[in-house]
């Protein structure tokens, strides 16, 4: 597998670089001694035909034919992980679920994987955990192919807090798969605005012939993913949230939010600052963490947050 990296590395150097590359940035970008660069650089000439030239003046290497590629199929390491998780992620789908449609993409996956020598097989051997997982209902197909043909929804949509049943026409733009649910970014015609539907609690779903309304990814990204948590909206505040020394180590590299913004303190704690809109999610979140977190502001989120606590505490009070 190290040569295959080696490979692979060279491959991509030679591709994205627009004049020659010198020999110390090969054997640099290769990690790699300076016989093992060079029995490298002759592997991919002599036996996998690239086109490598070597330039006098600048001295180095590049290629003469820039549609090259590298025959059959050749991954990074981290795309082929990305390969493996999705084919967890098809076999996840319950029985007859778009089964007429993934059954090409699944045998594809495999000829891939079985191209670099991976025995799909074992794909047991590998384990994706779905914690709190829901089926994604009965309508899951009518509403991907409405998102993929680009076509008008009528829904049902049970809102679970209140159990109560809306029919809205809706112009879908994207299925979102968040902590193993899928999700469905629209635009609600009777709300005139975007919306994000839990796919599971859609009741009734059938495709209309009018054309969706298409959003500007842009706009969708700002209002739907600017804030944390699925159901989110435009960001209005910000959480700074104390993580205590023997918690930091863990939060310092997760990524609860693409424009979070995190500091060590000299004590050895860590502070971590996620923008927000709704705080639902964000207090259960927290929550997870007990002691090992305190919520430094805003102050309706520290009392939020202290109140939930309080009512815990309350409720096992009475249970003793």
């Amino acid at each position: 597998m190290k040569s295959f990296e080696h490979v692979y590395r060279l491959h991509r150097l030679m591709k994205r670089s627009r004049y020659p590359v010198p020999f110390e940035r090969v054997m640099s970008e290769l990690e790699c001694s300076r016989a093992t660069t060079k029995r490298v650089l002759a592997y991919l000439r002599d036996v996998l035909g690239a086109p490598i030239e070597t330039s006098r003046e600048p001295r180095g290497y590049r290629y003469t034919d820039a549609a090259y590629e590298l025959p059959g199929f050749w991954f990074s390491p981290e795309e082929l992980q990305s390969l493996l998780s999705l084919q967890q992620l098809l076999a996840s789908f319950q029985p007859g679920l778009l089964d007429e449609a993934l059954d090409p993409l699944r045998d594809r996956l495999d000829q891939i994987l079985k191209s670099q020598n991976l025995q799909t097989g074992e794909a047991g051997r590998i384990r994706l955990l779905r914690a709190a997982a829901r089926p994604p209902g009965a309508h899951f197909a009518v509403i991907a192919s409405a998102v993929l043909q680009r076509l008008r929804l009528k829904i049902d949509y049970e809102a679970r807090g209140t159990g109560q049943v809306t029919t809205r026409e809706i112009s879908p733009q994207r299925l979102v798969h968040y902590r193993d649910n899928w999700y469905l970014d629209a635009w609600c015609h009777k709300s005139n605005g975007l919306r994000t539907f839990a796919v599971d609690c859609v009741r009734q779903a059938a495709a209309l012939v009018a054309a969706a309304q298409d959003i500007d990814p842009v706009k969708l990204d700002d209002e739907l993913g600017g804030s944390y948590g699925i159901f989110s909206g435009a960001a209005t505040a910000t959480a700074v949230l104390r993580f205590t020394p023997a918690r930091a180590r863990w939060i310092a590299v997760e990524q609860w939010h693409p424009h979070q913004q995190g500091i060590w303190l000299p004590d050895g704690s860590y502070e971590l600052s996620v923008p927000y809109h709704r705080d639902d999610e964000l207090i259960l979140d927290i929550l997870r963490y007990g002691p090992d977190v305190e919520v430094l502001g805003p102050p309706a989120l520290r009392q939020a947050v202290a109140a939930r606590l309080a009512q815990a505490v309350a409720r096992y009070a009475m249970g003793g």
